[in-house]
């Protein structure tokens, strides 16, 4: 059953010192608005809106759909705030960054840093030619540094993925869109929309949450680095448990990155929890460690260059 889709506040909707604009996003959980403060400046809204859990009033209010919803609804309602309280004290170039989050309309929304840029996947989706390795590390080092800030809040994320990494215009990225809601619901059995996303979801996600851990958010990054570089990403872990449909990468695609690359990508995304490295620290000491390496062999190669069109004339 398709969950059921509640309308977005109209334009020009004031939710306290804020204006609505327009709906720029959102899923199963959220709808997220570009909205204007008192100032004038531009903002993201992202609004609690759990589809197949809750309806929308006629004055914007959000009512659970039955009176069986309501104990998950307002449960996750209060995850959502407290992701806001938490995100709120996380000051990280590379972490949204959440102005504030207030209670209105029955419900939570959580006011963002408005950026400009465009998400990681429309990337992916615009690419001609495979993704440059220099810019595939570059994007990953940086976004781990956001991670481990948000690690040592004691948070995870438990949805990353390319559509939720944005790029700005100088090619920074912003881990965004964090899952604490998700996560509170996972008990709901009848709510309709998924609990994670297949493909970018650890097998623990599933059916052993009481693993999770930082192994969890690295096996999704390590599936969002495997669509950067095949452009799709992996088989759902659930299907991989059941029969393995997962080709490395270190087999796919050698030759076309480095050695050092695809074999990291390949232990991110062993099934077995204990197989992956286990902090975001270490991830990005491997990913530095090639970056500084290829620098440096850079002068070497273009020498071996010179040297044998030298010979040849």
């Amino acid at each position: 059953m398709a969950a059921q889709l509640s309308e977005p506040l109209a334009h020009g909707y004031r939710l306290g010192e804020y204006v609505i604009d327009r709906r720029i996003g959102g899923g199963g959980f959220s709808m997220v608005y570009l909205a204007f403060d008192i100032d004038g400046q531009p903002v993201a809204i992202k609004e609690y809106l759990p589809g197949g859990v809750v309806k929308r009033g006629e004055t914007g209010t959000v009512q659970p759909l039955s009176a069986d919803k309501e104990a998950s609804f307002r449960y996750g309602m209060k995850c959502f705030f407290e992701e806001g309280r938490a995100l709120a004290g996380i000051r990280h170039p590379n972490v949204v960054r959440v102005l504030n989050f207030f209670r209105a309309n029955d419900t939570v929304y959580m006011v963002m840093k408005y950026e400009q840029g465009k998400t990681l996947q429309r990337h992916i989706v615009g690419l001609k030619e495979p993704m440059r390795e220099t810019f595939l590390r570059g994007v990953f080092i940086q976004l781990l540094n956001g991670l481990r800030e948000v690690h040592a809040h004691k948070i995870l994320h438990l949805d990353i993925k390319p559509s939720n990494i944005y790029i700005r215009a100088d090619a920074t990225p912003v881990l965004i869109d964090f899952g604490a809601a998700r996560h509170a619901l996972q008990h709901d059995l009848t709510a309709a929309s998924p609990m994670y996303t297949p493909g970018f979801a650890a097998p623990e996600q599933y059916n052993q949450r009481e693993r999770l851990g930082p192994w969890t958010d690295l096996y999704s990054v390590g599936a969002s680095m495997y669509a950067c570089i095949t452009k799709v990403p992996p088989p759902p872990a659930n299907e991989r448990v059941v029969k393995e449909k997962l080709t490395p990468v270190g087999k796919s695609h050698a030759g076309l990155y480095s050695p050092g690359l695809l074999e990291l990508v390949d232990s991110m995304l062993r099934l077995n929890y204990t197989e992956r490295p286990q902090s975001v620290f270490s991830v990005q000491k491997r990913l530095i460690g090639m970056a500084e390496a290829a620098r440096t062999q850079k002068p070497t190669l273009f020498a071996l260059i010179k040297e044998r069109l030298t010979r040849e004339l």
